[in-house]
C-alpha cells in the first residue's frame, strides 16, 4: 500500500498523466501538496494558458519545494509525451505550453513557475509591451505608488495598461499592443518614460543597470522587454511563502494597502470568478503618438 500512494494516475483531455510523490509538500508553510498544487492549477490554465500558448516556454522547477534548490528548465524535459509541443529557438527546443495536460504534465516535475517569451512562436515581433518596477530592497512599501506614477505617465500619453504583481516584490505594467512595432521601439518609449520619472522623482526612481549601484531606489527596467529574457506570465503562481500568483489588479487596487501574498492559489479563483482577466478588458493599445513624439526630439 505505502508504494502505491508515491504514484497517482490522472486523466486529463484523454491522456493519462502520472504523478508522482502525490503528498510531497512544496509549499512547507502552507502545507501545499503536488496534488493541491496541480488541483489550484488546473483552475488557473484557461487563464495561464493565454499567456504562455504558442511561446518559448521557461520554468523554474522545485522537485524538492520553494525551500529546496531549484533550477530553470528551457529545453523539454525528456523523455515527453506525445501530447506536448515544442518549439526550437537558436537551438533550444522550448515547450510550447498550449494545452491543460501539458500543464499538468509540468506541474508534476514540480515546475512551479512559468516565463513565457515577449513574442510569439516564429513571429520577430512583440506580442505585448511590459515595463518591470523592481525594488531595490525586499521590503519596499513606496512599490504601488511607484506604480501609479508609472501609470500616470503612460495615462498622459494616452496608453491604456494594467498593473500586475509579479507574485515577488515587483509589479509589472502590461499594456497590449496592436501589431506591428518592434522590440526596438518599446525600448525606446520606456527608456523615455524611465528617464522622465528618475528626473522628476529623483529619490524614488533610477533607471541604473547594476542593482549595487541602485542605493534603495526603485528600477524603471525597460530592458528586459527583450527577445530571449522572460517575465513571470500573468496568472503564474510564484515560489514563494504563502504560494502568491502573480496577478492583474484594477489601478484603483494600488491604493488600497494591498499584500502581495494577498493573491495566492487559494484566493485567485474567487477573484478571476467576480473580475475576470483584467488585461483581456483593454483593447490594443497604439503607440504612434509617443513613437513621434520621441523620433522628433531626436531629430532636433
Amino acid at each position: 500500500m505505502a508504494a502505491a500512494s508515491l504514484k497517482e494516475i490522472i486523466r486529463v483531455e484523454g491522456h493519462e498523466i502520472a504523478v508522482t510523490n502525490p503528498e510531497k509538500v512544496l509549499w512547507p508553510g502552507q502545507g501545499i501538496t503536488k496534488m493541491d498544487f496541480l488541483l489550484q492549477l488546473a483552475k488557473l490554465a484557461p487563464y495561464l494558458l493565454t499567456y504562455c500558448r504558442n511561446r518559448y516556454l521557461t520554468t523554474i522547477r522545485f522537485p524538492d519545494g520553494i525551500r529546496g534548490k531549484s533550477f530553470y528548465q528551457k529545453n523539454c524535459p525528456e523523455p515527453s509525451p506525445e501530447f506536448v509541443r515544442t518549439a526550437v529557438l537558436n537551438g533550444i527546443n522550448y515547450v510550447n505550453l498550449d494545452s491543460l495536460s501539458a500543464l499538468m504534465w509540468l506541474g508534476n516535475l514540480a515546475s512551479i513557475e512559468f516565463h513565457p517569451s515577449f513574442h510569439y512562436i516564429g513571429d520577430p515581433l512583440p506580442s505585448e509591451w511590459i515595463i518591470d518596477i523592481d525594488p531595490s530592497l525586499e521590503v519596499e512599501p513606496r512599490i504601488m505608488q511607484a506604480a501609479l506614477l508609472v501609470g500616470e505617465v503612460l495615462d498622459s500619453l494616452r496608453i491604456r495598461s494594467i498593473p500586475k504583481t509579479s507574485g515577488a516584490t515587483g509589479i509589472q505594467i502590461f499594456v497590449p499592443i496592436r501589431r506591428g512595432y518592434t522590440f526596438e521601439q518599446l525600448r525606446a518609449i520606456g527608456e523615455f518614460i524611465g528617464n522622465f520619472l528618475s528626473h522628476k522623482h529623483p529619490g524614488l526612481f533610477t533607471i541604473e543597470r547594476l542593482k549595487k549601484n541602485r542605493k534603495d531606489l526603485i528600477y524603471i527596467d525597460y530592458l528586459q522587454h527583450w527577445p530571449g529574457k522572460t517575465l513571470s506570465a500573468p496568472y503564474t503562481p510564484r515560489a514563494r511563502e504563502h504560494a502568491p500568483v502573480s496577478t492583474p489588479l484594477e489601478w484603483n487596487e494600488l491604493s488600497m494597502n494591498l499584500r502581495f501574498q494577498d493573491f495566492n492559489l487559494f484566493t485567485i479563483e474567487d477573484r478571476l470568478r467576480s473580475k475576470g482577466d483584467l488585461i483581456q478588458q483593454i483593447p490594443p493599445q497604439s503607440l504612434d503618438s509617443i513613437l513621434d513624439f520621441i523620433m522628433k526630439k531626436k531629430n532636433t
